[in-house]
């Protein structure tokens, strides 16, 4: 189960029909995912709820015991007819996952978290210049997460700015100097654990997704150095052909010109959104300017998200970022924009909301990742 939770095509959340050689893992992965979002049950409940017949319920829990991801945690207390039934639940404390976010500024963050995206410990190093360095320096990073970790370490997942593949090869990051990094087998080599490299933003959606109460159509816009998203349709992630999905901050948003961007261009979103670019247009400005400066951005960045809303009939959009900056003013403004801009009545109740997860959002979707790859649950 070590397959990328963005791999092309693969749904997050399993469903449907099966082949007959994928069924047994197509079950496990059934059973862990019910009793991570369920708690605690029986295994008659487990049964039902899972639509599994008792004797394959027996056999899975069961191996899954073997295997140190369930446990018995006593009889069921609730007053039922007959002998009290012994409740099974992950074995949330049996394991630790790593995970690691590239996208803050100065410093690479990481933390060890539980099965539950429940964060017990957290480590940081600076951020190199060179990079080669910076390599070197998420090598070292890991390797203190994992020897943090009390409990063996189910995976190790990592969010990083950039462009990267299935594979967990960064295409490009052009911030930290890479092109073609495979970060996924630099890491795997030096910690011999599974691990899952994705977009910082990939990583966000997911987040949210899973802790956060997303629902099955929503986009995650991320606003920080740079401006990116991640995208779910129907639960299923979307990176593109070429996997750029999402790579909005160098959509160019207005035929004013406006300033220049890091890549060359005049008027892209991340020129005007960044946190960076809005700091420096909020410096100084009284709170009439403050007001305006916000709703400028505000409104670029609905037009920006207007044909994806209307093209994908997405339902929700979050934003991820510095809530004194995009809470309130940002947050209205993007939702007006997008209601004037799609197919009033269908997209009229458009939920444009900040993220609930904080500065964490990366760190616990990294978690989410290696649930995904290694348990398939999410």
């Amino acid at each position: 189960m070590d397959q990328s939770p963005f791999e092309a095509g693969r749904p997050l959340r399993r469903g449907g029909k099966v082949l007959p050689e994928q069924a047994r893992a197509h079950n496990r992965s059934l059973v862990l995912q019910t009793l991570f979002h369920g708690g605690g049950m029986s295994r008659a409940d487990l049964a039902r709820a899972t639509e599994l017949t008792r004797v394959s319920i027996s056999d899975l829990v069961a191996e899954l015991m073997d295997d140190g991801y369930v446990i018995e945690t006593g009889e069921r207390t609730a007053p039922r007819p007959g002998k009290p039934a012994m409740v099974v639940d992950l074995a949330h404390d049996a394991h630790r996952i790593v995970g690691i976010d590239l996208s803050g500024a100065g410093e690479f963050t990481g933390a060890v978290l539980t099965l539950s995206g429940e964060i017990v410990a957290r480590a940081a190093v600076p951020q190199p210049h060179s990079a080669g360095d910076r390599i070197d320096a998420v090598v070292e990073l890991a390797r203190d997460l994992v020897a943090l970790s009390e409990t063996p370490v189910l995976g190790v997942g990592v969010g990083t700015p950039g462009v990267v593949d299935d594979a967990g090869v960064v295409l490009t990051a052009p911030n930290f100097g890479w092109t073609d990094i495979d970060l996924d087998g630099i890491l795997t080599e030096a910690l011999h654990l599974p691990v899952t490299v994705a977009n910082d933003a990939n990583a966000a959606v997911l987040a949210e997704y899973t802790f956060g109460g997303a629902r099955d159509d929503v986009m995650l816009v991320k606003v920080g150095l740079g401006v990116g998203s991640g995208l779910l349709a129907g639960g299923q992630p979307l990176v593109g052909a070429r996997h750029t999905a999402g790579e909005i901050g160098h959509v160019t948003v207005g035929t004013d010109g406006g300033p220049r961007c890091s890549c060359g261009k005049s008027g892209c979103l991340e020129a005007w959104l960044s946190v960076p670019a809005l700091t420096a247009r909020l410096a100084g400005v009284d709170e009439a300017s403050r007001e305006g400066v916000l709703r400028d951005a505000g409104e670029r960045l609905g037009i920006a998200l207007a044909p994806v809303v209307g093209a994908l009939d997405l339902s929700e959009v979050v934003l991820a970022g510095p809530p004194e900056l995009l809470a309130g003013t940002i947050a209205d403004q993007t939702r007006a924009t997008l209601r004037a801009r799609t197919l009033p009545v269908f997209h009229d109740d458009i939920r444009v909301r900040m993220t609930g997860q904080g500065p964490d959002i990366v760190l616990r979707g990294a978690a989410v990742m290696v649930l995904s790859a290694q348990l398939g649950v999410s």
